[in-house]
């Protein structure tokens, strides 16, 4: 999932792939957080899970779906092919939240099931009576309207005001509000489906999509790849599809497909020159699906089919960044996965590496360096605001919503070891090391520990002189950065800085600075590094200077609304308020309300945005905006 960053802020920037930051739903700094330090964290175990996979795992999931719009549910059954892991084992307990159980079957006969209680964060335990022999179990279900990983979009909430259109979201734990399952990351399924929809929409799922099928209404998947349950994912639109490559394309609203593929043409050359440097694909296909604005992240790398946000649709590929994240996730994360949320670091430090490495190989070294900056930025800018047990990789989440997890720490802080660990041993080196690791824990769920245990027959045992075993510790279970850590720089900031200080100390004009071949890069870190404050005269200057309050770039216009609302500068407001209603993504959104909620103006003009805004925002993002304009 893309998050927060820069690249984590041009892209990702989440529960990834990217990805959620933007995405997430962090507490504030002052939030206390539940004391566990004298418990000891069992490895390896779920603690977001109820389910048994140590007695019976769920290893292939069949579906037949009916997307009902009227009613807003999805409705039918979950075949799950079941394997007794200890074979004394009488019940399967699968996840669930807000699911309606209409009968469970074996063998044509009806099971014996209890829901139990819900839980506010994980949903409900559904434990089913296991038959005495077979290994298939039918669950007939159908969804609740307010299902947590499923938005119902109206017509006028896309882009062609004619078909409604549905999206899923399952990461971290939002796939069991639409199939119940064993919703863990560190169980993989094989999945194949059967999805039934009125016949003038498209559904495309995470699977094995066929561009040329027949629009029918009755649409054939198969995923014969396990994934964890977190990448499973269907959405179902006015949708059509244009080829970018070979082995690439993307699925669109028709009034977005031409600009989206020519936005993303360069998913193709990233597909070739990652396969170079890191092994072969191992999904066929790598499509992309632009969705309706209300998409609460960046993207999602659902294997072979990113759901992406059209709000990187710049169009002069300044933000693409996020293509190349979740393309990497193809590597860390889809193949390779977080056995649990504290582990995500696994998933996401790697895959935010790798874009960085992408984004160089294609566009160059001075745009990696620029976009390594912003993202060492943005770290730094967390660390400062977070509790110490939030600034550690392998992140304590027990008791608390594993949503939690995304910030910029798994993201950048592990991208920032991964490239002191480059450093160290050298580019070369490293990159064998990645290729070596990515193959032997291919479509496998690994552990923090399992992680150091490989570096400890890999890279710590061929470069003992280099590396230290207490440091790398130190990266992973300390707070904050180690001392000594790398520090991104870059020249093309220089200038950058040089204009805004003779700026803001009036010795030029706006107007005299040079911003002809400023990158988006550029202007954000120009934006970023303003003062708190700025006079009423200072914001008019830069705004007539620059058109700032009329940008068309979403990263670009959220920086300049941000000094907006810091500034009360009135004249970008009403801006401000058209941004906030036509935006759902969360790394865009919910730091204009946390700002906003700071004066009781301010939170009186986010109350009535977000009121216009709440039936079109994902519930994700309704969930982590509602506290700022109660």
């Amino acid at each position: 999932m893309k998050f927060i960053s820069s690249i984590a802020a041009l892209c990702l920037l989440g529960l990834s792939g990217c990805s959620q930051f933007e995405e997430t739903s962090q507490p504030e700094k002052a939030v206390e957080q539940p004391s566990l330090a004298n418990d000891v964290i069992e490895v390896g175990k779920d603690y977001h899970s109820f389910a048994n996979p140590a007695e019976v795992l769920v290893q292939h999931i069949s579906l037949d779906l009916t997307a009902d719009f009227s009613l807003k549910q999805l409705i039918g059954v979950a075949k799950l092919t079941i394997t007794r892991v200890d074979e004394t084992a009488t019940t399967l307990v699968l996840d669930t939240r807000g699911l309606v159980i209409e009968k469970v079957l074996a063998n044509g006969q009806e099971l014996g099931f209890e829901l139990a209680e819900p839980d506010a964060e994980l949903g409900a335990a559904l434990s089913i009576t296991l038959p005495s022999d077979g290994n298939i179990i039918d669950v007939h279900y159908r969804t609740s309207e307010d299902a947590s990983g499923v938005q119902w979009l109206t017509p006028a909430q896309t882009a062609g005001k004619k078909h409604p259109f549905l999206f899923t979201q399952a990461q971290a734990v939002h796939a069991r509000s639409f199939i119940p399952l064993q919703d863990s990351p560190q169980v993989r399924v094989t999945y194949d489906a059967v999805i039934r929809t009125p016949e003038d929409l498209l559904a495309v799922m995470s699977a094995a999509n066929d561009p040329d099928t027949e629009r029918d209404g009755v649409y054939e998947f198969t995923m014969p790849q396990s994934v964890p349950s977190y990448l499973i994912a269907l959405a179902i639109g006015d949708l059509q599809f244009k080829a970018m490559g070979q082995r690439t394309g993307v699925y669109a609203e028709p009034a977005l497909l031409e600009s989206a593929a020519a936005e993303f043409s360069d998913t193709e050359s990233m597909l070739e020159v990652t396969e170079k440097t890191y092994g072969p694909y191992s999904w066929d296909r790598y499509d992309l699906l632009i969705l309706p604005p209300s998409f609460p992240f960046g993207g999602m790398e659902n294997p072979r089919l990113s759901f992406i946000t059209p709000t990187v649709i710049a169009g002069d590929k300044s933000l693409v960044a996020l293509i190349a994240h979740e393309l990497a996730h193809s590597w860390s994360g889809n193949t390779v996965t977080n056995a649990t949320w504290r582990d995500l670091w696994l998933n996401e430090g790697f895959t935010t590496y790798l874009t960085y490495r992408i984004m160089e190989m294609i566009f160059g070294t001075d745009r990696y360096k620029m976009e390594a900056v912003l993202g060492y930025q943005d770290l730094q800018a967390d660390i400062a605001s977070l509790p110490a047990n939030d600034q550690i990789l392998a992140i304590d989440l027990r008791g608390r919503n594993p949503d939690d997890v995304f910030s910029n720490i798994p993201y950048e802080k592990g991208a920032l070891f991964l490239r002191e660990l480059e450093q160290k041993v050298g580019r070369e080196n490293f990159d064998k090391f990645l290729l070596d690791y990515f193959d032997e824990f291919a479509f496998k769920s690994i552990t923090t520990d399992e992680f150091i245990a490989y570096l400890e027959t890999t890279l710590l045992k061929d470069y003992a002189g280099a590396l230290d075993k207490s440091r790398i510790e130190q990266w992973i279970f300390a707070p904050g950065i180690p001392e000594g850590a790398p520090v991104p720089e870059s020249d093309a900031f220089s200038s950058v800085d040089n204009f805004r200080t003779q700026w803001l100390e009036a010795t030029i004009t706006a107007n005299e600075i040079d911003t002809e071949q400023w990158t988006v890069h550029q202007w954000l870190y120009f934006l970023n590094n303003m003062p708190e404050t700025l006079s009423e005269a200072q914001m008019v200057e830069l705004d007539s200077a620059f058109g700032l309050t009329q940008s068309k770039n979403n990263e670009i216009a959220h920086s300049w609304l941000m000094m907006a609302v810091k500034n009360q500068y009135q004249p970008a407001y009403e801006r401000l308020f058209d941004y906030l209603t036509s935006i759902g993504r969360n790394k865009l959104v919910r730091p204009l309300y946390r700002e906003l909620s700071k004066t009781p103006d301010g939170k009186a003009f986010a109350k009535r945005a977000f009121e216009q805004a709440k039936p079109g925002y994902h519930p994700l993002t309704v969930k982590a905006n509602q506290g700022y304009v109660e």
